[in-house]
């Protein structure tokens, strides 16, 4: 709508427009509205759209995501940590404690103190951790799929770096074997000296690219690292943006028991939204 506050938020990279669902409520932003604002050259650019309006009760609030295709989806972790942070700056909620009421559920999550405008996503119980059968390409061991509020597939390979996201990520986002739904597909392998153990880089479904980080990608990794017993928790994970994002929990009888993730949910700028021509 014209005339509309957003507000860009960043979590590691991964980017959102924000708006007050108590002005704008979510029904007000249809698909093509959306894809609009998302639009890199056009709009404000992002990969996802978010509405925040108070939840149902004191210290809740209600987040509705969109990817930028105009999309609903049940959850995104990057954007729950910036969800935390907005919410805290629209005083939706306490800083020190709030309860995220999503489509997957409702999440408990604070602001964290200190430099680095981070946030702490509390995800519970993970146990749905499976092995598909997806075909491996050159230079890929392993494959796991894991439900993380949203369906993610985790590919181990020998450098991700060398990995042809677009191409590969694509493929493997529509591959039968994840059928109906697809998976978002998050690469990892080994990370360079002196930095985290692990790099990832993500395929997003919704956004059909790569993206920069991916929160709710960071615990199903860590998740199936520790699993494997090729890591201990807790980890750290670097994202394409070369930000940080901190998984933990505890894992028993095979499943990653209390897990929570901590990253950026930055501020970048607040505007009024211009005519985008719809």
């Amino acid at each position: 709508m014209i005339g509309s506050i957003v507000y860009k938020m960043s979590g590691s990279g991964n980017d959102f427009v924000f708006v007050d669902g108590r002005v704008s409520r979510a029904a007000d932003w249809p698909p093509e509205r959306i894809r609009a604002v998302c639009d890199r050259h056009s709009g404000v650019g992002a990969d996802g759209f978010v509405v925040v309006e108070p939840g149902s009760r004191p210290d809740a609030v209600r987040f509705h995501f969109f990817n930028n295709d105009g999309g609903r989806a049940a959850m995104c972790g990057n954007g729950a940590l910036c969800a935390t942070r907005i919410a805290a700056y629209l005083e939706l909620a306490n800083p020190g404690g709030m309860t995220l009421e999503t489509d997957a559920g409702a999440y408990q999550s604070r602001c964290l103190e200190g430099a680095g405008e981070r946030a702490e996503l509390a995800l519970g119980d993970l146990s749905a951790f499976s092995e598909p059968a997806v075909r491996a390409a050159s230079g890929e061991s392993v494959a796991r799929l894991a439900k993380v509020g949203v369906p993610h597939l985790v590919v181990l390979v020998d450098d991700v770096a060398a990995v042809p996201i677009k191409e590969r990520g694509r493929a493997l986002r529509f591959d039968p074997a994840l059928a109906p739904d697809g998976a978002n597909v998050n690469f990892v392998s080994p990370g360079s000296p002196g930095g985290p153990a692990w790099a990832m880089r993500t395929y997003e479904r919704g956004v059909e690219a790569e993206t920069l980080a991916c929160g709710t990608g960071a615990v199903a990794v860590a998740g199936t690292l520790a699993l494997l017993g090729r890591a201990s928790l807790p980890l750290e994970i670097r994202t394409a943006s070369g930000r940080i994002l901190c998984v933990s929990g505890n894992l028993k009888a095979g499943a990653l028991r209390q897990a929570k993730l901590v990253g950026e949910g930055r501020l970048v700028f607040r505007s009024v939204l211009g005519d985008l021509g719809q």
